[in-house]
């Protein structure tokens, strides 16, 4: 390989990086991340069949450098697994726009 056929490392390539211990989770996970893992779990399930673990880590890795860096774990999941339900056409922008706005006006959080 030449200098010129080399490629840097795009932002979620971490490996060989030196960011001191990871840290492990302690705890028990939030309502919200058990969700996300259950909707990973079921959309791949062969039952379903809707997507690919790899389908997942694509989604991931595409989410932009500062959204990648922002999100928590399961926020890189959730992301991910909405984008690629709407790139199949499960559900629709607007469908899931509607949803956030509604759990939103639920909760009464700001837009």
């Amino acid at each position: 390989m030449t200098d010129s056929t080399f490629q840097s490392k795009a932002y979620h390539d971490v490996g060989g990086d030196d960011f001191g211990p990871i840290p492990l989770h302690d705890g028990d996970y939030q309502l919200w991340e058990r969700r996300v893992d259950a909707m990973m779990r079921l959309l791949s399930s062969p039952s379903v069949g809707l997507m690919r673990v790899d389908e997942l880590r694509r989604g991931i890795e595409t989410l932009g450098e500062a959204t990648y860096n922002a999100e928590p774990y399961y926020g890189k999941w959730a992301r991910s697994l909405a984008a690629i339900m709407i790139e199949k056409g499960v559900l629709s922008c607007s469908e899931l726009d509607a949803k956030i706005e509604e759990l939103r006006a639920e909760r009464g959080l700001e837009p």
